[in-house]
């Protein structure tokens, strides 16, 4: 269960990490799937590595979505008369040390390349289910700029939404000349889940570990809510509409 402290987390931070979602077993499941995907696209070298696997019904990574329970615990974030549809896409990202980098800003997801119709991929939030620890910092940690999902929503109410893809006012990052603040890394133990609002600054940090270290592994959900897409220039304007308090 999500708590109201962690409800206003979210809305005023812009993310919540929440412990002890995946069992030891869901997470070496998890690990298992990744390592079989990576042995098919192995990365090259250290640094940061993706893969994008697109998700229908008997994808390893959905029925993990699924057992876990993710898409309902998302659900106690949104208000109550919303439904998140399940993500047609996921995001395995890994983090392979040696990599001494720190991230010189933030970005948006979905600016470039668009949607077929040409606007932005946006989205409700973020789901990142870690597969191993972060509880220290500069080990493949997330970025995460606290309160720029406000600020960014701001940015848009003034401009109209359609500036989320005037990607020359957004450079670089893409993010938008907005205070940002200083920037947090995320920690927590395997086995957590990270909720980020979609407009929240955030970037990939580097692994500070040696060669022998284990490599940072978490697989990403983009969720939106059935009616996102349709309302998405009304959303982006007023950031917390789609959320409870």
């Amino acid at each position: 269960m999500i708590t109201g402290t962690q409800r206003t987390q979210f809305r005023d931070r812009g993310y919540v990490v929440i412990p002890g979602v995946l069992s030891d077993e869901q997470i070496t499941h998890g690990r298992r799937i990744v390592g079989r995907m990576l042995d098919r696209e192995p990365p090259e070298g250290v640094g940061a590595h993706f893969l994008w696997p697109q998700l229908s019904d008997g994808h390893p990574l959905l029925e993990l979505y699924r057992t876990t329970g993710i898409g309902a615990l998302a659900g106690e974030l949104i208000q109550d008369d919303l439904r998140l549809q399940e993500p047609d896409q996921a995001q395995v990202a890994t983090t392979i040390p040696p990599w001494p980098h720190v991230p010189g800003g933030p970005h948006v997801d979905g600016i470039t390349p668009t949607l077929e119709d040409g606007t932005p991929g946006t989205f409700t939030m973020l789901a990142g289910l870690w597969l191993t620890p972060h509880d220290e910092v500069d080990r493949g940690n997330l970025y995460i700029w606290p309160g720029t999902h406000l600020r960014f929503g701001t940015y848009l109410a003034e401009r109209g939404a359609d500036a989320l893809a005037n990607v020359a006012e957004l450079d670089p990052g893409p993010y938008p000349d907005i205070p940002l603040g200083d920037p947090i890394q995320a920690t927590g133990p395997a086995g957590s889940v990270l909720f980020a609002h979609y407009l929240l600054a955030h970037n990939i940090g580097g692994h500070f570990g040696s060669a022998d270290d284990v490599r940072r592994e978490t697989l990403y959900f983009r969720l939106r809510t059935e009616t996102h897409r349709a309302n998405w220039r009304a959303i982006v304007t007023d950031p917390l509409t789609e959320f409870r308090r």
